[in-house]
């Protein structure tokens, strides 16, 4: 069984599948492959252990009918057709809970980031205007005793609020398709509507997977529903916020700040009016990088194609 692995991910998963007796070829290169040279590889290989860096659409999966497994160095799958994948009889696995930690980390850093304008003050001191002491210039708020409300509260929705509710003492409030029996009863979280966690909180973070559903969730009336004090993080996908319309709602004041570790599109422009904001906070998709996080995903994404190969059931699959 032939393994390709686009992309320079930690050696761990690649030693697994090599003790497993399959042959693993490795992309080395900084940059990711090209369409064509995906392509090429991919027709010579059984088994993809791939990124979202690729976009596997129906052409893709098409042309590479004959792969045994697409398994995700992530937690999330959007890059994938899913109903063209279980058309062609293809199986998608991914990597879940791997980064739970660092991400909600993450998610907890640009929440204080935003909170006392960290990267912009630091910003000002690149720029030599440090001068002297102002009391009433750049002032940050605190957090202790607000209310942090999460939007899709799954396995890092719930670290990110466990964090709020021990450091801070915040209330926690959450919007789910379904309860959360641990958060209501760990943290005393409260289920509510979508239009209740916009109007009562003054932190919303998003942890939700991108679909159809979520996408574009957080746009123009909804920023317009939250408090003008309330804070927006966003460490799962880009589209879940309407990138336009955010820049609206924090130039209108009609929230006062965002974190953000994921944007629309990816990479982000260096011209991006975020950049220049104080009270914006923007990181570059690395929620899951940590030794740790990344270690783990790559072990996770190899078990996949080590239980395909022996014929035991996927321990993380998807369709």
């Amino acid at each position: 069984m032939k393994v390709l692995v686009p992309l320079n991910i930690p050696d761990i998963g690649i030693e697994m599948l090599k003790k497993e007796g399959l042959e693993v070829t490795k992309w080395t290169k900084d940059l990711p492959m090209t369409k064509e040279e995906l392509y090429e590889a991919a027709a010579k290989h059984d088994a993809l252990l791939s990124t979202s860096n690729y976009k596997f659409d129906a052409e893709f999966l098409n042309a590479n009918k004959h792969l045994r497994i697409i398994s995700q160095y992530a937690a999330g799958y959007d890059n994938i057709d899913l109903s063209e994948a279980k058309k062609l009889g293809i199986p998608i696995a991914n990597a879940p809970n791997s980064m739970t930690d660092a991400t909600a980390d993450m998610a907890f850093i640009l929440m204080l980031a935003v909170s006392r304008r960290m990267l912009y003050m630091h910003k000002t001191i690149a720029r030599g205007e440090w001068k002297h002491f102002r009391p009433q210039a750049h002032l940050g708020m605190e957090l202790k005793n607000k209310t942090v409300g999460i939007f899709g509260l799954g396995r890092i929705g719930f670290e990110f609020a466990r964090r709020c509710k021990g450091a801070y003492g915040m209330d926690v409030l959450y919007c789910n398709r379904s309860n959360n029996q641990e958060a209501e009863e760990e943290l005393k979280a409260k289920k509510v509507s979508f239009d209740e966690l916009l109007a009562q909180s003054d932190v919303i973070s998003a942890h939700c997977a991108l679909t159809k559903d979520t996408k574009y969730t957080f746009d123009a009336e909804a920023f317009q529903k939250m408090k003008p004090t309330s804070i927006f993080v966003n460490t799962a996908r880009g589209q879940v916020h309407k990138e336009a319309d955010l820049i609206a709602a924090l130039e209108n004041n009609e929230i006062w700040g965002a974190g953000l570790d994921v944007t629309d599109p990816e990479p982000m422009k260096r011209d991006n009016p975020l950049l220049a904001m104080e009270q914006v906070a923007v990181t570059p998709h690395i929620g899951s990088a940590t030794v740790e996080a990344r270690n783990q995903m790559s072990v996770f994404a190899a078990k996949n194609i080590i239980a395909l190969h022996r014929g035991e059931p996927l321990p993380y699959p998807v369709s």
